[in-house]
């Protein structure tokens, strides 16, 4: 195989390219931005590149971004995303990359869950011959996120509203105002979101702030 590896921890980068090359497979750019491994993915046209979520200027989801970008102009690139965060929102669009016809492999793994060298070099494998390796814990971590979005649909545009100045910190009277309902219509709404979120009654969680994590996190 030729790989691109985009890894901005030095010793992983270098560990890997190690690895790799031990199992004669040729690592042919090793970058540590995702602005890099885009070029870098232009200008060898590799079988496979390894892309961690997380790297240069903010270190928050560049890697996955660029991955999302290479899945879109070299289709016949694998792409296998190694991290140690499951990032759902570009997670799913990446993977929805799996049904397109002819387009090639696609992997998620975890770099804590990952046990034993011949298991990634396995994964690497099958994604680059065009399968698929993903970590269950990433595919879990998918479905609970696209079932709180169902939750959040089923809501009518009014409990929308509510659940949004909910977010914003305010009071009951606060939303009536600024929605101009009554109190009592207010209440009626956060009852409904509630329930429509499966936010049973509980001693122990404050399901007003539960909501609002539900909306914030979708």
């Amino acid at each position: 195989m030729r790989i691109v590896i985009a890894e901005d921890s030095a010793v992983i980068r270098a560990g890997l390219i190690e690895i790799l090359a031990d199992r004669g497979h040729e690592t042919v750019a090793a970058v540590d931005d995702a602005e890099d491994l885009r070029a870098a993915v232009d200008d060898y046209e590799p079988d496979v590149a390894v892309v961690d979520v997380r790297m240069p200027p903010s270190y928050s989801d560049e890697g996955i971004r660029a991955a999302i970008a290479i899945r879109r102009d070299h289709p016949n690139i694998g792409v296998l995303v190694f991290s140690q965060y499951v990032e759902t929102r570009h997670a799913a669009e990446l993977l929805g990359a799996l049904s397109r016809r002819g387009a090639a492999g696609i992997g998620y793994l975890l770099k804590d869950r990952v046990g034993n060298v011949g298991e990634f070099v396995d994964a690497l494998t099958r994604v680059a011959s065009g399968g698929t390796a993903l970590d269950p814990e990433v595919v879990t971590q998918l479905l609970r996120a696209a079932r709180r979005t169902d939750d959040l649909d089923a809501l009518t545009p009014r409990e929308h509203d509510v659940l949004s100045l909910m977010a914003e910190g305010r009071t009951n009277g606060a939303i009536a105002g600024t929605l101009v309902i009554s109190e009592r219509a207010v209440e009626k709404n956060i009852a409904n979101i509630f329930t429509k979120l499966g936010l049973a009654p509980s001693d122990s969680d404050h399901r007003r702030v539960l909501a609002v994590l539900r909306y914030l996190e979708s």
